[in-house]
Formats: C-alpha cells, structure tokens, sequence
C-alpha cells in the first residue's frame, strides 16, 4: 500500500504504481475506475481505512474481498495534435502565457524551463516539489505528452526521463511513464482535443481543478511545449 485516501488508494503491483478511485476521484490514467457500488457497497466503503488491505492473487487484485475485474477499458491516449492548425489559431502571446495560481508559487521554485528537454532539465524537474505528485513532475507530464502528441518525442528525451524516475514517488514515477507512452487524464485529453477551438478556455480552467496544483502543472508543461514549438516553426 503506497497511500490511501477516502477516494482513491494507490499500491504496488510489479514495480508499478496502480491506482484504485472512486467516482469522485482524479482518474489518473494507471488507475482502475471503481463504479459508485460495488456488490452492494459503496466505492467510498470499499476504500475506507477500516477495509481490509488490498492483495493480489494469481493476477488478480482484491479489494475489501472483492475481485476487481476489468469489464471494460477507457481511453487514456493524448489526441494527435495538428500543430500547424493549432499555432495559426493561437494567440499571438502563446509564448507569454503566465501560471495560475495557485500553482505560480511553486512553479517560481522550480529551474528556468529550457527550451529543449534534455538530461539536465529531466534531472532538475523530477521529484522537484512536495506530495505524492511533485509539481515539477505535473509540469514534465504535460510537456512530454504534448511531444507525444506531435510526434516530436525523441529516445534521447524518452531516456533522460527515465533515468531520472527513481528521484521521485512510485505514482509519480508511474504517471511519467504513462506521459512518456501518451497517457493521460481525461481532462488533459479534452484540453489538447480543445486547442485552437472555442472550447480551449474552458478546457483549460477544468484541468486547473485536478488535485491543488497538479492541474495547473499539466498545463503549464504543455503550454511551454506548445510556445517553444512554435519558436521552432517561426525559426
């Protein structure tokens, strides 16, 4: 067991992190998605401290005695994002979009973003921060899919990062390897899906609700992989 919540539990399975969460609950892309019941009982009661401690069992694992079975799976990849289509609908300030709060304090903490995402900078952002998500690592996971979604993720860049994962919590870790394969909050999705649309304000403002500051963490990284992308194409 890696940490428990009233809705959401995290435990180690083979070196991963797996995420078990009620409705409520950030729906990380390396969790299992409970139903609001389960065999009579509430998500929040199966996760509740006094149920008995998950466990896995030949593959499968169990819940307050439950085994959770997947009837079905959810989509957990990033859109493909059109670049071109998406800076020429851009603001002209794409590159001087400024952090929310209240996330602008720990960003400040963190080391100037460069425009290219290399060893160093993968070292000096993971596990940069406090919690079980450091937002140093919010910030790499919204960059890294944001280079998955243009195709402009490199092995050289997929390799620093995974050097660094052992600076930082097991989720963390977990969560920037789903970013390195493209997988990502649903939220995060409906942003990207929104770039260049009417609907991109709103997306945005609803990312920014995910956790105190990881939501405006996702969103920095990708709007800093979104402008130097676009200095590149203006170079």
């Amino acid at each position: 067991m890696l940490h428990r919540s009233p809705a959401a539990l995290y435990v180690e399975v083979a070196g991963r992190c797996v995420g078990v969460v009620a409705p409520e609950a950030a729906r990380v892309p390396c969790a299992l998605r409970l139903p609001a019941q389960i065999s009579g009982v509430s998500a929040q009661e199966v996760l509740s401290a006094g149920a008995p401690s998950p466990y896995v069992e030949r593959g499968t694992l169990y819940l307050a005695g439950n085994p959770l079975r997947v009837g079905r799976f959810v989509d957990v990849r990033v859109p493909r994002i059109d670049l071109g289509r998406v800076l020429r609908a851009a603001s002209p300030t794409i590159a001087e979009a400024r952090p929310p709060r209240p996330a602008a304090g720990g960003l400040a903490a963190l080391p100037p973003l460069s425009p290219r995402l290399d060893a160093a900078v993968a070292h000096a952002l993971v596990g940069n921060g406090g919690g079980l998500t450091p937002l140093g690592d919010d910030v790499l996971c919204g960059w890294l899919a944001v280079l998955v979604a243009t195709g402009r993720l490199t092995d050289d860049v997929t390799d620093a990062v995974r050097g660094a994962l052992d600076r930082t919590t097991l989720l963390s870790a977990t969560l920037l390897d789903c970013a390195l394969h493209g997988e990502v909050l649903p939220e995060f999705a409906a942003y990207v899906a929104a770039l260049g649309t009417p609907a991109q304000d709103a997306a945005a403002s609803a990312l920014m609700t995910i956790g105190h500051t990881s939501g405006s963490g996702l969103w920095w990284g990708a709007r800093h992989a979104l402008s130097t992308l676009a200095m590149e194409n203006a170079a």
